[in-house]
């Protein structure tokens, strides 16, 4: 350690003597012991979100952040400080581009990644076994074998970790979870849930890498060589004058790249439906492919005799979920729920409904968040429920591309008797070196 960086710290260390007696966040006075100091992995338009939710929890603390864009970690940078200065605290927020030297600070509680999907499995289980608390945004990985092993990473290391699927922290789904669970539609029989089209081919042209951005540490553990830059993978900004991103990376649209909107609202709708019908931590056990034998939409089976489908819940073909059971039918889409009964819903808070436009921007499931990271108990979105719903997408998308049905065992997580859809990249793929999952 350089002198300089020895005096840098001992002045982070003597602001924050001064400032703990009366630090104060929204007019709450904060007990240092109730402290969550956080570091945040992935500074990009959602990093930024998640900041902005995190902020208005009481007694988080951030202190660091990371990214392999320059310009993005002196955004972060700037409104962080600012916020700690209008706050009364002392400003200081150090920046890095590798997420292992943040991981390797003492003083960091938890962690909130927002980096593309391809690297939410390597960032998660090396900060569970650094020991921090990790919230990470949805879909939770982009294979299944990540999935398995990220459970793997929070349990064997004692970790809390929630997944970003605000919606399970929003009233109207609470509300249609509840109603479901309870039997006010009778015994379900079909679910809808609209989440939109699966991931094409990766076309885009190739085009010079910014002198700021480490592209190849971007790239991570893909392998796939058709893979090169281009500005729609990782949105420019800049600062001066600001210019945020125009565009939520488009990686997630691509199949070697992301799951496309399976994925992207499927871990919110598709969560939805699980939890209604009591299947966290479990998966339809049949996939069929829209274009199958006739199949209108891609349709999911599971044991109980449920069918869900990917179409339209209602006319105008936004996201959003039907359930449809013997008794009657309700719909829940963000800042929507309908049923065929209005009595059911008379109970239902209007003003406690999440706005549309603000699942982004969602404090109450990051409060939800720290509030478990305190007590040690489990969020409303734990890792089994993540990898449960993250399986779900990626069968689907298996059977989409594979063209044909695939069968799954939800108890043994495993493929029957298929040895092509096992071998599939999204089941697993080959890093490439020198990273690796275990």
């Amino acid at each position: 350690m350089t002198r300089r960086e020895f005096l840098g710290l001992s002045a982070l260390g003597l602001a924050g003597l001064t400032i703990l007696p009366s630090w104060k966040v929204n007019g709450v006075r904060i007990a240092p012991s109730d402290r969550v100091v956080m570091g945040f992995i992935g500074l990009g338009q959602q990093g930024v979100y998640d900041f902005a939710s995190f902020s208005q929890c009481p007694g988080v603390q951030v202190v660091a952040g990371c990214d392999v864009d320059q310009l993005k970690q002196q955004r972060f940078k700037r409104r962080v400080e600012k916020w700690q200065q209008d706050a009364g605290m002392a400003p200081r927020c150090d920046v890095y581009e590798f997420y292992e030297d943040l991981l390797n600070r003492k003083d960091i509680d938890a962690v909130s990644i927002a980096t593309p999907d391809h690297w939410h499995a390597l960032t998660t289980i090396h900060a569970c076994q650094a020991g921090k608390d990790v919230y990470v945004q949805k879909p939770l990985a982009y294979t299944i074998r990540e999935g398995e092993e990220m459970v793997k990473a929070v349990r064997n290391n004692n970790r809390v970790l929630q997944v970003g699927s605000q919606q399970r922290s929003s009233s109207e789904f609470q509300k249609a979870i509840e109603l479901v669970r309870a039997g006010a539609l009778g015994h379900i029989e079909k679910i809808y849930a609209r989440v939109g089209n699966p991931p094409s081919p990766f076309d885009l042209p190739e085009e010079p890498i910014p002198g700021t951005l480490n592209f190849n540490m971007w790239m991570g553990p893909l392998n796939d060589p058709k893979i090169h830059y281009h500005p729609n993978l990782c949105p420019p900004i800049s600062l001066d004058p600001e210019q945020n991103e125009q565009l939520w990376g488009a990686w997630r649209w691509y199949c070697e790249l992301g799951n496309g909107f399976t994925a992207d609202w499927g871990a919110h709708m598709f969560d939805i439906a699980q939890a209604a019908i009591g299947m966290d931590g479990s998966a339809p056990c049949e996939y069929i492919p829209k274009g199958y034998d006739g199949a209108e939409y891609l349709t999911m089976k599971y044991q109980n005799g449920i069918v869900m489908t990917e179409q339209p819940y209602r006319d105008d073909d936004s996201q959003g979920i039907k359930f449809i059971g013997t008794k009657g039918w309700l719909k829940v889409a963000r800042g929507y729920i309908e049923c065929y009964d209005s009595d059911l819903l008379k109970k239902s808070d209007d003003k406690s409904r999440t706005e549309k436009g603000s699942y982004e921007v969602s404090a109450p499931h990051m409060q939800n968040f720290i509030d478990c990271v305190r007590s040690r108990k489990n969020p409303v979105a734990p890792v089994e429920v993540g990898n449960s719903t993250n399986t779900l997408c990626c069968l689907a998308n298996i059977a989409t591309e594979l063209k044909r049905p695939v069968k799954w065992d939800p108890a043994t997580r495993t493929f029957i008797d298929d040895k092509e859809a096992e071998e599939h990249r999204l089941y697993h793929y080959q890093y490439r070196n020198p990273f690796k999952l275990v």
